[in-house]
């Protein structure tokens, strides 16, 4: 089984990616970033679905991009929109995907791997800069410049699968695969306990792509939600 390193935050799209590289015959190593962000359930959650889903090994770093702010999800000064918004909104964690990919193949190198996977979307999702393909593709194109893999002949690849997916395709692929999302929590504001606020983007595009998937919402949402 080849190698894979796999962006693991605990959320929905994570988990089906997860899913979909062991479906490949990936030994999956499982990658989570405690950047700073506001809640550690997704990270609880991540250790969750690294077992349920058969990971080879699961590994959490420590990222302080939290001592940065800047963000709603880092900087607990800056309120979670709970209304939709327009642009890129203040959720964007600056440089977080950048700085995660660069880890992922940092490990993968280490492994001996020449693929990552991450679940980074373009269809429903929120507007962030650092999920559009030219970006993937980008970052593609530097892991084969900037690694001795890559200058040794080695094609690094950067997988994407549910880049041109809608949500409800992504939910009915993972259940497809037997993806367990009552374990996830994708909420930006989830309490203790990952249970959703209800209101936030995450939780709108989640609960959303239930409803179109036509497959009951498994998520645990908090009082009133």
């Amino acid at each position: 089984m080849k190698p894979a390193v796999i962006l693991l935050s605990g959320g929905l799209d994570s988990a089906t990616v997860l899913a979909i590289a062991r479906d490949a015959g990936y030994a999956c190593h499982t990658l989570s970033l405690d950047y700073g962000q506001r809640h550690n359930a997704e990270l609880a959650a991540a250790a969750r679905l690294a077992t349920s889903l058969g990971a080879v090994e699961h590994r959490v770093l420590r990222l302080g991009l939290g001592d940065f702010g800047g963000s709603a999800l880092t900087d607990a000064s800056i309120a979670v929109p709970e209304t939709p918004t327009t642009g890129i909104p203040v959720t964007y964690v600056p440089a977080r995907n950048t700085v995660m990919l660069s880890l992922a193949l940092a490990w993968t190198e280490v492994l001996g791997g020449r693929d990552i996977f991450i679940g980074v979307n373009a269809v429903d999702y929120s507007g962030y800069p650092d999920c559009r393909p030219e970006f993937i593709a980008a970052f593609e194109h530097m892991a084969n410049l900037a690694t001795r893999a890559g200058v040794e002949g080695a094609q690094l690849r950067v997988h994407a699968p549910l880049q041109y997916l809608s949500k409800a395709d992504i939910v009915q692929r993972g259940i497809a695969l037997g993806v367990d999302y009552a374990q996830t929590v994708s909420c930006y504001q989830a309490d203790l306990d990952g249970r959703a606020c209800g209101r936030c983007d995450a939780c709108r595009l989640r609960r959303e792509g239930f409803r179109a998937a036509g497959i009951p919402d498994p998520t645990r949402y908090a009082a009133g939600a």
